[in-house]
């Protein structure tokens, strides 16, 4: 099943996501822990937060995690019910199609204050 094709992909996307995931939290952790060494410090950075390739990596990380759960219940649903993996590929196209839906006007919604 996770040899090549979408197994495999899904496989390496979900590693992916979650390793960007990974390093929001750290960044967000490191970040808010700069309120330790003043507010001079923790306001500085954040003025750093408003510049526009920030709010394309905001986007790129609510993709990440929108992926990473779909894909996370796509996993729950193979390891509950043993059958599906006859299935495997439908769910992961199924899950993609879920993806495009929400992610699509989240990003256009995200992205537009730059696009105006």
């Amino acid at each position: 099943m996770y040899r090549g094709r979408e197994g495999m992909l899904a496989w390496a996307l979900h590693r992916i996501s979650g390793l960007g995931v990974l390093f929001f939290l750290l960044l967000h952790i490191a970040d808010t822990a700069l309120i330790l060494a003043g507010p001079a410090w923790y306001n500085r950075f954040v003025a750093f937060y408003r510049a526009p390739v920030i709010r394309v990596m905001e986007v790129l990380l609510a993709a990440g995690v929108l992926y990473h759960a779909l894909n996370g219940i796509r996993i729950v649903i193979l390891d509950f019910w043993p059958q599906t993996t006859l299935i495997h590929k439908r769910l992961f196209w199924a899950a993609g199609v879920i993806f495009a839906v929400l992610f699509v006007p989240a990003a256009y919604f995200m992205l537009r204050p730059l696009l105006l």
